[in-house]
């Protein structure tokens, strides 16, 4: 249902083009990472995503009409302020049934370029050992309009999926020194995704 949501409003508001979602493998626990600059980009990816999606979405969004859809479909609320060990619980629970797991590394809504990646995503893929697939969005955040203003209608939006790749190193060690390690290397292969994608789409 959260699928057929996400699709109904990416195709009725935008001209949406999906580049690279055969990335994305068909099964097994998988992470998606985007960059996030609008409001829109949660539901806009659940309905582009190849496959069913749980996000973690901020807990203030869980309230009243707005609140029991996003549970309905499926999506986690997240606290933003401190680890909310419920929620860290509830993405990994995904993982282990082999789902995947929508989240937005940046912590909050920006320009979208992973300019700062939050350590909870690197914690997740290390304990999870799923693989993460960088997603770039472009068309909802441009410079210069009001932070969070809706896309203008019938804009194009870009989601360009990259290839899946490993947080760790492959020994699964989840001390300070492999997290550190493992959340520069989610930072560099984010960042490098997203300046490909920006080659590729021209944006």
């Amino acid at each position: 249902m959260g699928r057929r949501i996400g699709i109904a409003l990416a195709r009725t508001g935008w001209r949406v083009r999906v580049l690279g979602g055969w990335r994305v493998p068909v099964a097994g626990p998988v992470i998606l990472a985007a960059n996030h600059a609008n409001l829109v980009d949660g539901p806009l990816l659940m309905g582009m995503s190849p496959r069913p999606t749980h996000f973690l979405v901020k807990e203030e969004m869980f309230s009243g009409p707005v609140g029991a859809v996003l549970r309905g479909v499926g999506q986690i609320p997240v606290q933003r302020r401190s680890a909310d060990r419920t929620a860290i619980g509830s993405a990994l629970e995904v993982l282990k049934d082999g789902g995947v797991l929508g989240v937005f590394p940046e912590g909050t809504r920006g320009d979208g370029d992973f300019a700062q990646v939050q350590g909870g995503l690197a914690y997740l893929a290390l304990r999870s050992g799923a693989p993460v697939v960088p997603v770039a969005v472009f068309g909802t955040g441009e410079r210069g309009r009001t932070l969070g203003a809706i896309p203008p209608l019938r804009g194009r939006i870009d989601v360009v999926f990259g290839d899946p790749f490993d947080a760790g190193d492959g020994s699964r060690l989840r001390t300070r020194k492999a997290m550190q390690e493992a959340s520069e290397r989610v930072r560099t292969r984010l960042a490098g995704h997203l300046a490909q994608a920006r080659e590729l789409t021209g944006r």
